[in-house]
């Protein structure tokens, strides 16, 4: 072979080997089935070319009234559909545990925990994996309880928790908090983790309207139709205000949003709950709403028309 061709050849996969490496390399832990704006989230995320979504694991929702004894696996065949909507076919799935942790020695070993400890293996100090937690902690505590080692490789972002940035006040009496409070509390606990929280507090003002989501939506007869039929269909338990559903809190999607485009929302350093391990994690304190809307819609439709062509 030619001198030229093969320098020509290595270029080319040296290149490619450098923008697969500049990619945020991700692992999605969701209780996809408790509602809906964890659809969206995941959406976002497999269809931005920035980032590479190594796998998506599922979580449960056990204080949910309208949770089965396998919320787990609720999750997990909801993941499943949206990997087929999306043709995310080299993103892995994998079941995470049906409870939460009784104790900070004893982790609950499962696909999700697995999975975790096997992408998280193969990154540095350097360069780290990220974990998005959109549900409770029990996948990420439970991979690390198992094996200690992953905590200097992996970020953590959670969405959960409501907190007073003014007085630094945290109030734990929250959805994905009490599905497992120990599970956070090892967490806030694990002295050398990279943690990041998207607080409720904060999430709670990235509200989509129901009239404007199915509008842009019902023009795709794949995942358009189906986010329109969860929005729909889901009943929401937690409040009888707005019982047609014209809007709804995307809690998740905004954590997605803030990782993709950190330019896009304010994260500063907090000590953690006086009842914790005395140390420094950040938290978002401020999201730019009507650009994340706008990031959100146009990587959707820019989606849509990729499967016309």
């Amino acid at each position: 072979m030619p001198k030229l061709l093969v320098l020509i050849i290595m270029f080319f996969l040296s290149s490619g080997i450098s923008n697969c490496q500049d990619k945020k390399n991700i692992i999605i832990d969701a209780d996809t089935a408790n509602e809906i704006d964890d659809l969206f989230a995941i959406t976002r995320a497999l269809i931005d070319p920035s980032i590479n979504v190594l796998g998506i694991t599922s979580s449960q929702f056990h204080t949910s009234p309208y949770a089965s004894n396998k919320s787990n696996i609720e999750s997990h065949i909801i993941n499943q559909k949206l990997i087929k909507l999306l043709n995310a076919n080299n993103t892995k799935l994998a079941i995470g545990s049906n409870r939460p942790i009784k104790d900070s020695l004893n982790p609950i070993r499962s696909e999700a925990s697995d999975l975790i400890i096997k992408y998280a293996s193969r990154f540095s100090e350097n360069q780290k994996l990220t974990i998005l937690i959109l549900g409770p902690c029990t996948n990420v505590a439970s991979a690390i309880i198992h094996d200690p080692s992953i905590v200097s490789k992996i970020e953590v972002y959670y969405v959960g928790f409501w907190h007073d940035k003014i007085k630094n006040n945290y109030d734990k009496n929250e959805f994905n908090t009490r599905n497992d409070r120990l599970a956070l509390d090892f967490l806030l606990n694990a002295k050398a983790l990279n943690f990041n929280v998207m607080s409720a507090t904060t999430s709670q003002y990235l509200v989509f309207n129901k009239i404007n989501v199915f509008n842009r939506l019902k023009l795709n007869n794949g995942l358009g139709s189906y986010l329109i039929d969860r929005w729909e269909n889901y009943d929401r338990w937690w409040s009888e205000k707005d019982p047609e559903k014209n809007e709804w809190i995307m809690w998740d999607l905004a954590l997605v949003e803030a990782v993709i485009n950190p330019d896009l929302a304010v994260k500063k350093k907090f000590t953690t709950p006086t009842e914790n391990l005395n140390r420094l994690i950040n938290i978002f304190t401020y999201i730019d709403v009507e650009k994340m809307k706008a990031n959100f819609w146009q990587k959707i439709e820019r989606f849509f028309k990729s499967e016309i062509h």
